[in-house]
This record gives structure tokens, C-alpha cells and sequence, in this order.
């Protein structure tokens, strides 16, 4: 089964999106999101992820046991911080084994943008225009789509290389013991390309990627 615990269809209320069930989206966007770049960026070997439709796409999603365990702790967590609303963004950074040096940062940016009362409710959603779970899946679609489509401007991977997930939270929000502080991890200046991906929006969350790379040397 995919790598995370969130695999519920959006729960709704007088057909508006709730904060439960919009959390479950983009947390599930987010397990898929992860394997697909793990997968098009070859940070684990190929043989190691098995294909499941989803999105109106072939998704491949991993097989390998210690990352799946990793996958769906981290979304889970993910999970509660966006119900308490503490979610800012989430980064996926590949990093070469040898230098230790950042060479892409995969960053979705969260914004909620709703007002949710205390107990999940939607405050405004009687001004929220309605969204059909057609309609987002559409535009996560379009995202997937990009991510695959990475490898035709990204510079090839041509080192060992391995990854973290950087999750950036509200400074109230409570952390685990399992996380740990960390720094940007960001990509040197001078060598930086970026290329924004598409957005979603489930009325309650809105998403925004952007990868940044390394450029090759000329």
C-alpha cells in the first residue's frame, strides 16, 4: 500500500471541504509527491517502487520497507501539524552523499486559506465558492505531471545522492522528539536555477511548488 496513513476521501459538509478532509488530500498529494520525485530523480533504484493508479496517472510508489516506515511517520505528523494549522511548507531536499551538498530543494508551500474554528468547521465556507474533488484532482494531476517531467531540465544526477524531508512550522507548534532542528539546506546562490511548478487548492489549503537546482557547468 502507498506509504500513508491518510487515505480518506475528502469529507464534506453542505458540500463545502472540510479541514479534516482537505488535510487528508494534501497530506496523500504529499506521500505520492515524494515518491514520484524519489523515483524520477533515482534516489532509490527503480526496481524498489511498483505502480498504482491515482490521479488519472500511473503514480509510482515505493516497495522498500525502511522508507515506507519513514514516509508514513513524517506524514503523519504533517497530518497533525496542518489540522492545528502550524503547516508552512514542506521541503524535499537531494543532497550528494560525498559533499554533503544540496543540489535540488522541492518546496510546497501551504496556505490555509479559510478560517477553521476550533473544531474543524469551516467558518466561511458559505462564501467559499465549491470545489469538486474532480476539479483538484485535476490540478494536482498537472503538478504529478510536472514533477515527471523534471528530468527534461534537470541537470542529471551524476553522484550517489540521498534526501531529507524539511518540514518549516509555526514556532508554536509542538515537535517531536524524533525531528530534529535543521538549517535551510539551501542550494549556493550563484549556481541556482528555479523553476515554479504548478499550484492546487481544495479551498481550504492552498499548494505551491517550486523546485530549485544546481545548474549545470557550462
Amino acid at each position: 500500500p502507498l506509504p500513508c496513513p491518510i487515505m480518506a476521501t475528502a469529507q464534506t459538509t453542505k458540500n463545502a471541504i472540510t479541514l479534516k478532509g482537505s488535510t487528508a488530500i494534501v497530506t496523500e498529494f504529499f506521500g505520492y509527491a515524494v515518491n514520484s520525485i524519489l523515483y524520477q530523480r533515482g534516489i532509490y533504484p527503480p526496481e524498489t517502487f511498483e505502480r498504482k493508479q491515482k490521479y488519472g496517472l500511473g503514480m509510482l510508489v515505493t516497495t522498500d520497507d525502511g522508507l515506507k516506515t519513514y514516509l508514513v511517520s513524517v506524514l503523519q505528523q504533517i497530518n497533525d501539524w496542518m489540522m492545528s494549522g502550524g503547516l508552512q511548507k514542506l521541503v524535499l531536499v537531494v543532497t550528494a552523499v560525498g559533499s554533503k551538498e544540496p543540489l535540488e530543494r522541492w518546496v510546497f508551500d501551504v496556505v490555509q486559506e479559510a478560517e477553521v474554528g476550533k473544531d474543524g468547521t469551516v467558518l466561511n465556507d458559505t462564501t467559499t465558492k465549491e470545489k469538486s474533488e474532480k476539479e483538484i484532482t485535476a490540478e494536482i494531476s498537472a503538478i504529478i505531471r510536472q514533477v515527471t517531467a523534471s528530468v527534461t531540465f534537470l541537470p542529471l544526477l551524476e553522484e550517489p545522492c540521498t534526501f531529507d524531508l524539511l518540514a518549516y512550522t509555526d514556532a508554536d507548534s509542538e515537535v517531536p522528539q524524533t525531528w530534529e532542528e535543521s538549517d535551510a539546506r539551501n542550494i549556493v546562490e550563484s549556481g541556482m536555477e528555479q523553476v515554479k511548478l504548478r499550484s492546487f487548492s481544495t479551498n481550504v489549503h492552498k499548494v505551491e511548488g517550486m523546485v530549485s537546482y544546481r545548474a549545470g557547468e557550462d
